[in-house]
């Protein structure tokens, strides 16, 4: 089965071919990152009107790079939800319409379905039961996944997701948007031993999160340096990165291993944007070793949104006989854990 996957649900525009039997044929993406940049985040308008310019042409350029026709591929895979509506929108009426148009199926797919199953497109796939952490700009989850729809939300973020929280750290030192790849650039140089940041909600039993007050420390930080020397020199500015970077990592390795121990799973999984944080994947297969267990990710441009895992995770729901109805429907809120297990056939979202 040749399934085209899209994905519109925030700033990026994503399409790919995914084959059951030959595997991924062809993916592009165009990131609206410097757009957003000047307004410090996504601007949902802005996003939706850039979704409608680009997809299209993202589309003709898949079919060109797996040198395949419209008229060959069997269904189409859009993400549903969760995300902006309008960009949501966007994507699930241009992957409605051009299935009713070439008379083929179509499914909606959960976004972080998708970032939990990106994993499944590298050469050493994780295998059923895994824990899962679901760590990206809009979401901080644990998962257990005993099979594609068979999930437990075991702990999630009370307030900020990893990701916002690294993106608000950034923008208190001055640093342009997204900030996850800049504090991690600059804490390079930092000594992560100026400053004690907290490790929020590690000192209690429990595998929730919460971000707020460590965002709150860093501003108080930055603030005290400030009136310090005047100004937020460079060094500082790289230990206070390094500092933040080691409490976000240490306080998502501490949880993880928390989930491993409680579920007695012997694979993890880490998933979505700042699952491409070197120092993560690190720590988390140190600690993995450690526990006598296995980590697996994807690559990293598949960590981020892209249409490759929308098209994978929505070819394992086509071929188990789901469908979506023509009515076309997106859920900006859309809890995973109420997802079918895979064979539960029938019409949903």
């Amino acid at each position: 089965m040749l399934v085209l996957g899209i994905e519109t649900s925030c700033d990026e525009t994503g399409v790919a071919l995914y084959d059951s039997e030959r595997g991924l044929l062809g993916d592009a993406l165009y990131s609206q990152v410097e757009m957003h940049a000047e307004y410090g985040g996504v601007v949902p308008e802005l996003a939706s009107r850039d979704h409608v310019r680009k997809l299209i042409p993202l589309i003709r350029e898949v079919c060109k790079e797996a040198e395949c026709s419209l008229q060959s591929i069997d269904a189409i895979a859009y993400t549903a939800g969760p995300g902006l509506i309008g960009a949501l929108m966007v994507g699930a009426a241009t992957g409605r319409a051009l299935a009713l148009a070439l008379g083929i199926p179509a499914v909606g797919v959960h976004h972080m379905e998708g970032h939990l199953l990106a994993p499944m497109l590298e050469e050493t796939p994780p295998s059923f039961p895994f824990v899962a952490l679901l760590v990206s700009g809009g979401h901080t989850q644990l998962v257990s996944v005993k099979g594609i729809g068979e999930y437990t939300l075991l702990g999630e973020s009370l307030d900020d997701a990893a990701g916002e929280a690294f993106d608000k750290a950034a923008k208190m030192m001055g640093l342009d948007y997204p900030g996850g790849p800049l504090i991690a650039k600059l804490a390079e140089n930092g000594n992560s031993d100026r400053y004690t940041f907290p490790r929020p909600m590690t000192d209690r039993p429990g595998l929730d999160f919460s971000f707020s007050g460590l965002k709150t420390f860093t501003l108080n930080t930055v603030e005290a340096a400030k009136r310090e020397t005047g100004e937020l020199d460079e060094q500082t500015s790289a230990d206070i990165a390094a500092c933040f970077e080691d409490a976000v990592v240490d306080t998502l390795a501490i949880k993880c291993r928390r989930a491993i121990q409680q579920t007695g799973f012997k694979e993890l999984v880490i998933a979505g944007g700042v699952s491409a944080n070197k120092k993560l994947r690190k720590k988390l297969g140190d600690m993995a070793k450690k526990e006598g267990a296995k980590l697996f990710y994807a690559r990293p441009q598949f960590c981020t949104d892209n249409g490759a895992m929308i098209a994978y995770a929505g070819t394992q729901r086509l071929m188990a006989g789901e469908r979506s109805p023509l009515a076309i429907k997106a859920q900006p809120r859309w809890p995973m854990e109420t997802l079918p297990a895979l064979g539960s056939v029938g019409e949903r979202l």
